[in-house]
This record gives C-alpha cells, sequence and structure tokens, in this order.
C-alpha cells in the first residue's frame, strides 16, 4: 500500500512575489501528482514558472498559498532542520550550470553532499567513484572540472545528485548549456537511472525533443498547467 502514495503531490499552489507595490505571481493555482518511479518533464518558455515549481517540488522553495506534500507529509509543517534533510536524502538537483568547484577534482566534487550527510570519508570516495563510473567517468576521476568538457561537467553533476541515494532527481535545463548531441546522452543517462534503478526524474525544458523521454509531460504557461 505503501508504493501506492504519491511521491510528491501540490495542491492549489501559489507563489507570489510583491515587488514595491506591484504583486508578481508565478504560479497559479498549481495542482501536481507526481508517482514513485516516475520520469516527469515540465515544458514551458523562459519566464513561464517551471523553474520556481521545480524548485518547489524539489523543497528549495516554498509556496505562497496551497499545499506541498513529500511522502505524504504536509511540508508546511516541517521544520528547516527537516526540510534540509528531505533536500540533503531524498533528493538530488543537477541545474544548467553545472555548480562545480573549478579547483576541485571530479571525485571531490561529487564527494561534497556525502560530507553534509555525515558519511565517512573511505565511505564518501567509494560511493563518489561509484556514481563516477555509473554516468562513465571512471577515467576521469582526479581530473579538476574546469579540465572536463560541458557534457562531462554535467555528468559529474549527475553523479554528485546521486551520492546520497535519493529517491528523486530533479533536473532544471540540465541540457541548456551543452551541444544538441551531448544533450541526448545526459537524458539517456537520466532515463536509464529511471528504467533501470527506478529513480523518479522531473526535468524541466523548453525542448520539445527532450521532453519526449518522458513518461508524463505538462506544459506550463504564465504560472499554469495548460495541458497534463
Amino acid at each position: 500500500m505503501e508504493d501506492k502514495v504519491p511521491l510528491i503531490r501540490l495542491e492549489n499552489v501559489w507563489k507570489e512575489y510583491q515587488l514595491g507595490k506591484i504583486r508578481l505571481t508565478i504560479l497559479r493555482d498549481v495542482n501536481l501528482v507526481v508517482e514513485r518511479g516516475s520520469f516527469l518533464a515540465i515544458l514551458g518558455q523562459s519566464g513561464s514558472g517551471k523553474s520556481t515549481l521545480l524548485h518547489i517540488i524539489g523543497q528549495l522553495d516554498t509556496p505562497t498559498k496551497g499545499k506541498v506534500f513529500f511522502e505524504n507529509t504536509d511540508t508546511s509543517d516541517l521544520s528547516d532542520d527537516q526540510l534540509a534533510d528531505i533536500r540533503s536524502k531524498k533528493v538530488g538537483f543537477v541545474f544548467q550550470q553545472f555548480n562545480l568547484l573549478p579547483a576541485l577534482t571530479a571525485l571531490e566534487n561529487v564527494m561534497i553532499p556525502a560530507v553534509f550527510a555525515g558519511k565517512s570519508q573511505e565511505e564518501r570516495q567509494d560511493t563518489a567513484r561509484k556514481c563516477l563510473e555509473a554516468v562513465g567517468l571512471s577515467q576521469r576521476l582526479n581530473h579538476k572540472s574546469s579540465e572536463l568538457s560541458g557534457g562531462e561537467q554535467q555528468r559529474v553533476a549527475i553523479a554528485r545528485a546521486l551520492i546520497n541515494t535519493p529517491d528523486i532527481i530533479v533536473a532544471d535545463e540540465p541540457t541548456g548549456n551543452i551541444d544538441s548531441k551531448t544533450g541526448h546522452m545526459i537524458m539517456d543517462i537520466l532515463s536509464a537511472l529511471n528504467k533501470k534503478e527506478s529513480k523518479t526524474i522531473i526535468v524541466v525544458t523548453h525542448e520539445m525533443g527532450l521532453a519526449s523521454y518522458a513518461d508524463k509531460v505538462i506544459n506550463i504557461k504564465d504560472g499554469q498547467i495548460i495541458i497534463q
């Protein structure tokens, strides 16, 4: 029965910002269910609200109104420490800009989230190696991120997202800074994680061709889901 509970559920979610006398609405009354083990693509143009939606799903942001449930728990009832624990242990993040530290090696970059999770040095190194092997970078462990191509850097970012064995991977325009061929390679990796390891994958993109990797696609426009 536990598996029947949606991994994430959004109910009547709004996100608004007050800019002086102007109230800016980013998300409008969004309802969404993300099933465990699914591959969801959020499709929309720049400024549509898709990244804000992803951040709320990943517990990086909170709604102005509405409810977000993670494994049937209302996250508005959780403390900052409890939300940080979800982000650390349950969610892996992949961003368009890679966000790697250039002075560190691929292995060291991947190990960073495991430090905050309290894992030992030996466990961090062993798990980081396995994560890099999973994305085809076993020969690049000791290369600094500044020595890697854009596609390799994004694969390091995916490996970093995997190190704490999260239930869900959220990726915000993960192919935005790489060429088309490499972009499909990144999507192939995410698809394999979904199919072979049952990871729940949520990808934000503006490219219909990349959205086709998902088993469910939603289209967001002006902060509202228009196709679901």
